[in-house]
């Protein structure tokens, strides 16, 4: 077999006929992709596979012990099936073999025999017993697994992720016959891994494979976890060198102009955070070259007030700024609400202002043709609008500045065709994202971009108070829920009542956690509606809003409820961000463990906005203990958007984060943890920088070049490459 040299060899070539189930099971279709294909865990030889632990339909590979083999009569024919029973020492599982197979079985398993087994976890529970079971599994023994006496001698044995039919020995000969004709460049300069104390590439990926013990597992992970960070972190270096060099316009601050005169009618003082950032954007504006850079801050931190002050100084340039929101209702709110901050400058009257112009795809042609007209003539300053404002026939005048609000909705196609109109020059960038974000996923995901932070919360906002309403156990506490929101309403202020599902079997709207078979539909907000308004809320003033709705109609009851004319709103996530209701005080949560972390602190932001101490209820029925109940402990004890962001992390895939979720495809990182592995990160991002200052086009580091390459063109990296 010939020498393997690059990573994005086609397996075939390496491994031959080995490489088509790979390919058809688990999508692996190089030897890079199969190299990085990590053991999940090690079996130590004598050490076996908590049966216990196996849950049912799991696809497993598990290591055990034969304890018997008895041929027992088939029920509905003639002859007989292997009813042979392996054990971890405590538990007992079954393997039932047929045919062939079950004379085969039982002359290569015989009692005592320690082996591997692969195949569908059968799980049948009668009164107190459990039978746990396998139905003819693959299997090897390991005198059969190893392949030298030095193999068989080693303590651990690598068990790889699997699936149906291609068990993990199959994975490791596969990973074996690559390991043993490889000779690659390695990607990270041998004065780095030097100073680093790095193992060579080679030398990780054979001790990942073929470990002797834990020690070498643990050198192996070092190497791997800083490759998949430098790799990722010389992309985005690469990506801010490159917008760098990009030409914008130039937007300095004017004297006199529009954000001057705003500033003066300001009925409120600016946090010192509002200044600061305020004036990291009004530099960065100034500059030739376009700004990129990412605001978070807490829910109800001034975002908006910051985002506006940008935008006004870019319309004092001259130029024209556009605000796109997720959603039609949020634009909406986003348009009512900054007309409202500017007053008569947001007319362009005597006073010099600037028409604010508002463009859906919902709106009437007349409406739509005015807006249109308004953006391409340079009458509106500032644009307003949903995924609308991406369509090809959309012109602006000069535009100048593109505030991305909750940029995680947003596709990277679609702020990408936005940054095109830009016309000379590429436009300045604002996100806007209330969702805080740890540090190391800000250097990771956003690394391109310039992050500043708002912490402090405006005087005027009251705390939020969050209990949980265990409703299983406790039902006489959701009716005190309903007798808190009646006394709340009954002191003229409004409420929320939050649902997962909008009703009629339609599809979910919220970052809903996937429900659990046995678990009953999620709860609707057309369903909890009308059980309200004859229930326990009956005589008050209740409405339902959801994503369905007409757009005229989500707008009609949105502005009823900013007036008043509603006590309670029945909602979907609709609500989660940006909407602004200053009398409403307390929110309802219903199946609230159905929401993720950062959504339900999105949600209860709600409340509490206008002086007025909020109340958020989360109602669950999930047990206490469970990690869904823990959850809502969390939001519960803490307003701390960060910290709940760590907890938020903690319960999903890195790949999610990465942004895997928008292509479809496998994250690229198998073993580094965006929490727990800070330093390296840290690390790998100022190696990867100084590297790139020395050399931007990597002439001198072709192994590494290759391998940003093979991450940037990969489906999953445009997520990166555009962001």
């Amino acid at each position: 077999m010939s020498v393997v040299t690059s990573f994005d060899e086609p397996l075939k070539k390496a491994v031959g006929r080995s490489a088509a189930p790979l390919e058809s099971a688990l999508g692996i279709s190089t030897v890079g992709e199969l190299l990085r294909h990590y053991p999940r865990r090690y079996a130590q030889r004598g050490e076996l596979t908590p049966i216990a632990s196996l849950e049912n339909d799991e696809h497993v590979t598990v290591v055990a012990k034969v304890s018997s083999a008895v041929r027992r009569p088939m029920k509905n024919r003639q002859g007989t099936w292997l009813d042979m029973v392996v054990t971890d020492g405590r538990e007992r599982l079954h393997l039932a073999f047929f045919g062939k197979g079950a004379y085969v079985a039982e002359q290569r398993l015989p009692p005592g025999t320690e082996a591997m087994f692969s195949g569908k976890v059968n799980v049948f529970v009668a009164g107190k017993s459990r039978r746990v079971s396998l139905t003819h599994p693959e299997y090897e023994s390991f005198d059969e697994t190893a392949e030298t006496a030095e193999e068989f001698a080693s303590a651990l044995v690598p068990i790889y992720p699997s699936a149906q039919g291609l068990p993990s020995w199959k994975i490791r000969r596969a990973v074996q016959t690559v390991l043993d004709v490889l000779s690659l460049d390695d990607p990270v300069p041998g004065e780095l891994r030097e100073r680093l104390g790095l193992l060579p590439i080679e030398d990780a990926l054979r001790l990942v494979h073929r470990p002797r013990g834990q020690g070498d597992v643990a050198r192996a992970h070092d190497r791997l976890k800083f490759d998949e960070a430098f790799v990722l972190q010389a992309v985005l270096v690469r990506r801010r060198m490159a917008a760098s060099a990009w030409a914008a316009t130039p937007r300095a601050r004017r004297e006199g102009g529009l954000l001057g005169e705003f500033d003066k009618r300001l009925p409120f003082e600016l946090t010192e955070g509002q200044k600061r950032v305020g004036e990291e954007i009004a530099a960065d504006l100034a500059r030739a070259h376009p700004m990129h850079r990412l605001l978070q801050g807490e829910v109800g931190a001034g975002k908006t007030v910051v985002a506006l002050r940008a935008m006004l100084q870019v319309v004092d340039s001259g130029g024209q700024a556009v605000l796109l929101a997720p959603t039609e209702v949020l634009a909406q709110q986003h348009h009512r609400s900054i007309v409202a901050m500017l007053g008569d400058l947001a007319g362009g009257g005597m006073l010099g202002g600037t028409a604010v112009a508002l463009l859906t795809g919902s709106m009437g042609a007349a409406a739509r043709r005015s807006a249109l007209l308004d953006a391409a003539s340079g009458t509106a300053g500032i644009v307003i609008g949903t995924h609308a404002v991406l369509q090809e026939h959309v012109q602006f005048f000069d535009l100048g500045l593109v505030v991305v609000d909750e940029q995680h909705r947003f596709g990277v196609e679609q702020r990408d065709a936005l940054r095109e109109k830009g016309g000379g020059g590429r436009p300045h960038v604002l996100v806007m994202t209330a969702t805080p974000i740890p540090r190391t996923v800000a250097m990771t995901v956003f690394g391109d971009l310039e992050v500043s932070t708002l912490s402090q919360l405006p005087s005027g906002r009251a705390p939020i108070t969050t209990h949980v309403v265990p409703a299983a156990e406790k039902p006489h506490y959701l009716d005190r829920a309903w007798q808190r929101v009646r006394e709340e309403t009954g002191l003229g202020r409004q409420a929320y009542v939050v649902c997962p599902r909008i009703g009629d079997q339609e599809g979910d709207e919220g970052d809903l956690a996937k429900a659990d078979d046995e678990r009953r539909p999620p709860l609707a907000v057309l369903d909890v509606a009308r059980t309200l308004a004859e229930g326990p809320l009956a005589g008050l003033r209740i409405e339902a809003l959801h994503g369905k709705l007409a757009p005229e109609d989500k707008d009609a009851v949105m502005r009823a409820f900013a007036r008043g004319e509603i006590d309670v709103l029945v909602a979907t996530t609709v609500i989660e961000v940006g909407v602004d209701v200053p009398n409403s005080s307390v929110m309802v949560i219903m199946d609230a463990d159905r929401f993720g972390v950062s959504q339900l602190h999105q949600l209860r932001g709600r409340v509490g906005r206008g002086g007025l101490p909020g109340l958020c209820l989360l109602v669950s029925e999930a047990p206490e203990g469970t990690a869904a109940r823990r959850r809502l402990d969390a939001v519960a004890t803490t307003l701390d958007g960060f910290e709940l962001s760590r907890v938020d992390l903690e319960q999903r895939r890195e790949g999610d984060v990465l942004g895997a979720a928008q292509s479809g495809r496998r994250s690229s990182l198998k073993l580094l943890q965006l929490l727990r592995d800070e330093d390296v990160i840290e690390a790998a991002r100022a190696e990867a920088t100084s590297l790139l200052s020395a050399d931007p086009g990597l002439s001198g580091h072709p192994a590494l070049r290759a391998e940003i390459d093979a991450l940037v063109s990969d489906e999953r990296a445009e997520f990166l490459e555009k962001a």
